[in-house]
């Protein structure tokens, strides 16, 4: 199959966790009647984004994986025929969590899961007091319509990360994502944040030969403190926008992708095939100095 049509899900998030499940299941069947065929949902869209504080009864808003929400959502890829990106808080033991996406296939079968690998700690983003690294390594996900590569938000700074999953044959690379602007920044901060989230992106596109798809959620949280600024987009493989959502509504839309451009763009842009493996060793230090 050359051709795929990628449903996403733009939305703004409640403190219940069934109320945005159910808001989740009603945008997936939207996509569906639309046409898509593969449909991701931004990162842990089950809830407001709870890692702006340190508090531990946060912790009660993770689950297993497969679990609950993963049945639900088998359930409903199942009915439509439709693939689903899942973002959720995995419990994985006591005391040992994760930010984790699942994928579950057109038939409702459970796939696997991906855990983030690169987990931050900034003002507002406390991921490392909640989420263990990803210890699965990179992964990609054999379905019905294309082999699919998930990572996370953070992740997506790292070319390192797209590289490998790339090389793993991923024929799209999905970024569900949570990221948004102290409301406090004047415009210009706020721009520049978001082209530099963009280009990244944008640039892993390129650079791979793969279409890029990034959803972010959308609405203000945190007390009016921080607005997660949307913009969720689609590019091809060269990292031509395909399309591009505002900052400020919330959006279901299906982008259609020719995965054959891939192999076109591959060969007229060579730049997997001119990589210098040989040179690369070096990449795997943390810094080259002499220590």
């Amino acid at each position: 199959m050359s051709k795929v049509k990628i449903g996403t899900v733009q939305m703004s998030c409640v403190a219940d966790k069934a109320t945005n499940l159910n808001k989740a299941i009603e945008k997936v069947r939207e996509a569906a009647a639309k046409g898509a065929q593969i449909v991701c949902l931004q990162e842990l869209f089950t809830s407001l984004y709870f890692c702006d504080v340190e508090d531990y009864d946060n912790f009660n808003l993770a689950e297993a994986i497969p679990g609950p929400s993963t049945d639900a959502l088998s359930e409903v890829a199942k009915e439509l025929g439709v693939v689903i990106i899942a973002s959720l808080f995995e419990k994985r033991a006591q005391g040992l969590y994760h930010n984790t996406t699942a994928v579950l296939d057109a038939d409702g079968t459970y796939l696997g899961k991906y855990r983030k690998m690169h987990i931050p700690d900034d003002p507002a983003f406390y991921e490392k007091f909640y989420f263990t690294p990803g210890d699965l390594g990179y992964k990609v996900f054999k379905t019905k319509f294309a082999t699919i590569g998930i990572l996370i938000c953070w992740d997506q700074w790292y070319p390192e990360a797209s590289r490998i999953t790339a090389l793993k044959g991923a024929e799209i690379m999905f970024y569900p994502t949570a990221i948004g602007w102290d409301t406090t920044q004047d415009e210009e901060t706020n721009k520049d944040q978001y082209n530099a989230w963009q280009t990244i992106q944008r640039s892993h596109a390129v650079a791979n030969g793969v279409p890029v798809v990034s959803v972010n959620r959308v609405g203000f949280e945190q007390d009016g403190a921080m607005k997660f600024w949307g913009g969720s987009f689609v590019t091809n493989a060269q990292g031509k926008l395909l399309y591009l959502a505002s900052h400020d509504q919330e959006e279901v839309v299906v982008t259609e992708l020719d995965l054959n451009e891939s192999d076109y763009f591959r060969k007229h842009w060579p730049f997997l095939r001119d990589r210098r493996i040989d040179s690369y060793q070096p990449i795997t230090k943390r810094f080259l100095d002499e220590d």
